[in-house]
């Protein structure tokens, strides 16, 4: 039997530039156990089976980045030894594979323990292409749901930012079919300067039959460029996301560490000076940041780097966004303008800015505030599920598009609903279009002329005042056109970039629902915000507030849409999916926040029960609160309407 290692080892590859992470904290118990197990490939020559061991999901997700994962196999066991439930009622059925005959999906008693997935196939298939399989019986996770996408395909070495679920050629000419294109989109990691394939480019005519494939994107790594010259860093946020990532991680108390390069020989990596704590190494012809790195800097504040190399430039500025990425604050004040072109400008802006300081009493909620516009922006610029698609909009028009959202809003109060509009047209998010449903009342003239100006599609409906709220939601999502619907309340308010941060939690955790929790709590009458504890985020959980959730149409009638009732219609929804064993994800809180007034809820334990579970409190509302560089909201008024978010200055509506 031959045993290959995995890519958890630390020792670093011999490569021209190396770099390390010093200063990491220890592991956590979970994390010893997984680290200890790694990532494994057991194969029985000759008879083409594989045993594939892991110590947790996340090292199981680095398969494609090992030697192995190439290897045809006819029979595959995957074992995670380190497993938990994505949530309740949870049994995963494994992903499509071609060939298959049988298989088996083993779980554990309890919450957590061992899971096994077993296959059995009647043509062999590359190993990953199994792994793949196993990982949907194991992680909950589901693409991005899109009315149209572009089928892709990697010809060489898979580039390190490849989604999970592409498909991946890594020998032999591409295929030519006359009925349709073959492939979309095309990553040519091979030797570009090199013999082509004569009659098999990307983009010239084949004959009658018109171009055999769409476009040709080259490069390797994690660096692509488009047909027009234009060199793109990209990750894959399906992996490298600041899932897990602990709220202990903003205290003063929590690690800074180092990123350090240097040149590296026959006999490895050459670093100076003295280390502490715990040390992650890697190359940077290397896929980046492992699952064991991953799962250091969920612990992590900050990262420093003093010193970024200039040479080869896309793959350093490739491991800068993956940090960024997983919500740990990079610090890189100098960068090389190779470097620095290929870093989204506002990610570059905050890479090189000095972070806040996590002292004082707002200090933590700093911290955190600018690691969620770090990762927004980093995610936003270079998640190649985002950002792949638009690098083809020459030869694939529109396909470029992120998904459209459909903004809806039921209300029955007439002095809410200009406040709770205008919290929706300053929405950050560009493909979005707003539904507002008027329950027994007319359209006050203020949200008229808004909706006018917003520049954005809407629709209004009038529901009659006997209309349960549950059926008036059915309604205005039967209008819905969008792939994803998110929910609004009127009485709360939002950040501008709170879609977008849905979106994004959407795409890296392929939960079913998403939304954030109600940790920040306005009360109306005594002016003061709140910090409670409200579940844990960043990590698959059983609710989140209503007023946050987003997840896709179709999901939403596939499990039979919204209860006709009077209320608690969230609630209604939440158990119709937990019963389907969907996957519900809580993101960070910031940009939303909840209001309590001193009547007129449909839930109403007291205010002590908000006052009594704070852990902080600010006059006001502080501006880190919503998540973005803009006004804060507006709070009490004198009628008792909720504050709306501003626009950010001199951004008109989008």
């Amino acid at each position: 039997m031959r045993r290959d290692a995995g890519s958890d080892a630390s020792a670093p590859a011999g490569s021209r530039i190396t770099w390390r992470l010093t200063g990491l904290p220890a592991p956590h118990p979970a994390e010893r156990l997984g680290r200890a197990v790694g990532l494994r490939v057991l194969r029985i020559p000759g008879i083409r089976r594989a045993l594939v061991i892991a110590g947790t999901v996340d090292r199981l997700r680095d398969l494609p980045h090992h030697p192995s994962a190439g290897q045809p196999v006819r029979a595959a066991t995957v074992v995670v030894v380190w497993w938990r439930y994505p949530g309740l009622g949870w049994s995963g059925s494994i992903g499509t594979l071609p060939q298959l005959r049988r298989h088996r999906v083993g779980l554990p008693r309890l919450r957590r323990g061992a899971a096994t997935v077993r296959l059995a196939l009647a043509a062999p298939v590359p190993l990953r292409s199994a792994v793949r399989a196993a990982l949907r019986a194991l992680d909950g996770s589901r693409p991005m749901p899109s009315p149209g996408t572009a089928d892709l395909t990697a010809l060489g070495a898979p580039p390190a930012y490849l989604p999970a679920g592409a498909t991946v050629l890594t020998a032999g000419p591409l295929p030519e079919r006359d009925e349709i294109r073959a492939h979309d989109l095309v990553l040519d990691g091979r030797d570009v300067t090199g013999p082509q394939d004569p009659g098999r480019d990307a983009t010239g005519p084949q004959g009658e039959r018109g171009a055999a494939y769409g476009v040709r994107l080259a490069g390797a790594g994690h660096a692509v460029t488009t047909p027009a010259g234009e060199r793109l860093v990209l990750i894959d946020a399906e992996r490298i996301n600041p899932r897990g990532r602990l709220a202990a991680a903003y205290r003063p108390e929590a690690a800074e560490i180092s990123l350090e390069f240097a040149r590296a020989d026959r006999s490895g990596a050459r670093f100076r000076g003295p280390t502490s704590g715990s040390t992650r190494y890697g190359s940077l012809t290397g896929p980046g940041l492992d699952a064991a790195a991953l799962a250091a800097l969920r612990q992590v504040r900050a990262v420093r780097c003093r010193l970024v190399p200039g040479e080869h430039p896309e793959q350093t500025a490739g491991l800068l966004v993956q940090l960024a990425a997983t919500g740990v604050l990079v610090h890189a004040p100098i960068l090389p303008p190779a470097v620095a072109d290929l870093l989204d400008p506002q990610l570059r802006m905050l890479v090189t800015g000095q972070p806040p300081g996590s002292a004082g009493p707002d200090g933590s909620l700093a911290v955190e505030a600018r690691s969620v516009r770090q990762r927004r922006a980093a995610m936003r610029g270079h998640a190649a599920g985002l950002r792949l698609p638009g690098l083809a909009d020459d030869g694939l028009p529109a396909l470029g598009r992120p998904p459209s959202v459909s903004a809806v809003l039921i209300t029955r109060r007439p002095e809410l609903v200009t406040t709770a509009l205008a919290a929706i047209i300053a929405q950050t998010y560009p493909e979005m279009e707003i539904i507002l449903g008027l329950h027994g009342i007319e359209l006050p003239e203020p949200a008229r002329r808004a909706l006018s100006d917003a520049g954005r599609p809407f629709e209004v409906l009038h529901l009659p005042e006997s209309v349960d709220f549950g059926a008036g939601l059915a309604a205005a999502t039967r209008r819905a056109r969008g792939t994803l619907i998110t929910k609004f309340d009127d009485d709360d308010s939002y950040g501008v970039e709170h879609v977008w941060d849905l979106v994004l939690a959407r795409h890296y955790s392929g939960a079913t629902l998403v939304g954030k929790s109600a940790e920040f709590v306005y009360l109306e009458d005594r002016r003061v915000t709140l910090r409670r504890s409200s579940g844990i985020p960043e990590a698959y959980g059983d609710v989140v507030a209503g007023g946050t959730m987003l997840l896709a149409k179709g999901d939403l009638e596939a499990v039979g849409g919204w209860r006709p009732v009077p209320r608690s219609v969230d609630l209604g929804l939440i158990e119709r999916l937990r019963a389907e064993g969907a996957t519900i994800y809580r993101t960070h809180p910031l940009g939303y926040l909840y209001h309590r007034r001193p009547t007129g809820h449909t839930w109403d334990p007291g205010e002590a029960y908000f006052v009594d579970s704070a852990y902080s409190r600010w006059t006001g509302v502080p501006p880190e609160a919503m998540g973005d560089e803009v006004t804060p909201p507006s709070t009490a008024a004198a009628s008792g309407a909720a504050g709306a978010a501003t626009r950010p200055v001199g951004r008109p509506p989008s």
